[in-house]
């Protein structure tokens, strides 16, 4: 080998050696430092920096900062932040007072001494500077009065509600009849001719011709003479034979709604009656009729409706969030549109099990004598029901519920400025305002009823600034099922390799070194 390609070769090794003794300094240097940096940072060190005073701007909660100023995109003074959790810090652990015990897993479900959640587990405990279900926000004496925050008591009472709606009044359906005829023929006479007209029990309706109803008398007639002079036969079983078709044929009568009376009277005199005459077979109104004088009908076919009024049905709509507070059995009055009428007294008799789909509302049925007729069927009338009052109920005023999707909150005042966001679940809601408090809530706790929306917000905007300024750190390394350490998903896999790419780079450099040497030689 020539000297020019040995003094080639030691550059290129030192080279090599230099960089990798660099590379070793340079992380033993680091990890020296990182030690140093754990022992440089003891407990007063953080306390220290917990107690730095930083600035927000109130309409950019995004701008953070160490020192006051304004801020850069609306130019408004920076406002001192108040870190959540620092009051609390202060406290000793010794000195905690228990504000109340919750359920694990259902916030709402709170009690003032200890015990099991419904899932069957140990409640845990809240101390008062703690929350279930947000951060405690503090708001001083005259912000809050310029907000205009008003706070009531929770209390237990009776809560009560009148259902207030439109009633119809409409036929009793079992009072309904209908008058029709079983055989095919001409309305000869119409002795009803009006509809609403009232009639009474066994009145004549109207005439029929038919020409297979004068043959069917004639053959009872018929029936009846050879009944007749057969009765004296010496053979009991022809005389059986007239007597049965004798009953046969006036079966046959019958079976077309000829009464007896008409049967008597064809038997005795021997007339055979050009019409049938169709009577009522109740009292009433006819409510609907289908038939005119001379007009052709056929068997079966409605002629006429006739409904009893003396007693009638009112239907009450009552909406759905309405339902829980009707039953049957409730008092109501039946209040007449028309001026000087007294209340008529009821109770609801039914409710009907499904929902009018163009109304959304649900009926609701009372019972009602109606023997003068003052009750018309299709009326509007007024319905005030009274519903059995909820005894003993925790309640607190409507507006101090805050309604988003399927969760109901509430804020809790603790005093000295500090409220609580606490979530809620609700019941039934009185005609005085008042909302009934199923779950969350404890009797004699303090409630805000104004500015909800304006500590809502707070509440929210302290909680984005605590995931800011504290945010969780990214696991580096992971541990695979060996026991061996990974590498954490924001280092590039590429770097675990790069030594041995610059490695593989020089071996490949001293290679073609020596085939150009080989080469001129």
């Amino acid at each position: 080998m020539s000297t020019k390609k040995r003094s080639i070769l030691i550059i290129v090794l030192v080279g090599i050696a230099a960089s990798l003794a660099l590379s070793l300094v340079t992380t033993g240097n680091n990890s020296k430092l990182g030690a140093v940096a754990k022992l440089a940072t003891p407990s007063s060190v953080e306390a220290e920096e917990q107690a730095v005073q930083q600035y927000t701007c109130g309409m950019h909660p995004m701008i953070i900062v160490d020192e006051p100023g304004l801020c850069p995109i609306c130019n408004m003074d920076l406002l001192p932040l108040k870190v959540a959790g620092t009051e609390a810090s202060s406290t000793p652990a010794g000195e905690r007072v228990i504000k109340y015990w919750v359920a694990p897993m259902d916030p709402t479900f709170i009690r003032d001494e200890p015990g099991k959640s419904p899932m069957g587990m140990d409640l845990v405990p809240v101390y008062e500077d703690e929350s279930a279900t947000g951060s405690i926000i503090s708001i001083d004496p005259v912000t809050s009065q310029n907000m205009g925050v008003r706070i009531t008591t929770v209390t237990r009472k009776n809560i009560s509600r009148t259902v207030r709606t439109v009633g119809l009044v409409g036929y009793e359906e079992p009072k309904q009849f209908s008058v029709n005829s079983k055989i095919d023929g001409w309305v000869e006479r119409l002795y009803v001719n009006e509809t609403g007209q009232f009639v009474k029990k066994g009145s004549a309706l109207l005439e029929i011709y038919s020409p297979v109803l004068v043959s069917a008398q004639e053959e009872f007639l018929l029936a009846r003479n050879n009944s007749q002079s057969l009765a004296k036969s010496p053979f009991p079983s022809i005389a059986d034979g007239a007597k049965r078709l004798l009953e046969s044929s006036r079966r046959r009568l019958k079976l077309w709604d000829i009464s007896d009376r008409q049967i008597s009277h064809l038997e005795k005199s021997g007339d055979v009656a050009k019409t049938l005459t169709l009577y009522a077979p109740y009292d009433g109104i006819v409510s609907m009729k289908m038939v005119r004088e001379g007009q052709f009908i056929k068997g079966g076919m409605e002629l006429m409706m006739i409904s009893d009024i003396s007693k009638v049905w009112v239907y009450a709509d009552i909406y759905e969030y309405e339902m829980p507070w009707v039953k049957v059995g409730q008092k109501a009055k039946i209040i007449l549109p028309y001026v000087g009428s007294d209340p008529i007294e009821s109770e609801v008799s039914y409710i009907y099990p499904f929902v009018e789909p163009k109304t959304r509302t649900i009926k609701a049925r009372f019972d009602i004598d109606n023997p003068d007729f003052t009750l018309k069927p299709d009326m509007y009338v007024n319905v005030r029901l009274e519903t059995e009052p909820v005894e003993n109920a925790l309640t607190v005023p409507v507006e101090a519920v805050l309604h988003s999707g399927e969760r109901q909150t509430v804020f809790v005042a603790l005093g000295e400025g500090k409220f609580e966001p606490r979530l809620v679940k609700t019941g039934l809601q009185s005609e005085s305002g008042n909302i009934e408090i199923v779950q969350g809530l404890l009797a004699g706790e303090h409630v805000v009823i104004s500015a909800q929306f304006m500590l809502d917000s707070e509440s929210k905007l302290r909680e984005a600034i605590q995931k800011m300024l504290n945010p969780e750190p990214p696991s580096t390394t992971e541990h695979n099922q060996t026991g061996q350490e990974m590498v954490g998903d924001g280092e590039d896999m590429d770097d675990l390799f790069a030594d041995e790419d610059k490695e593989q780079a020089d071996k490949e450099s001293m290679e073609s070194l020596f085939e150009d040497d080989d080469n001129e030689k």
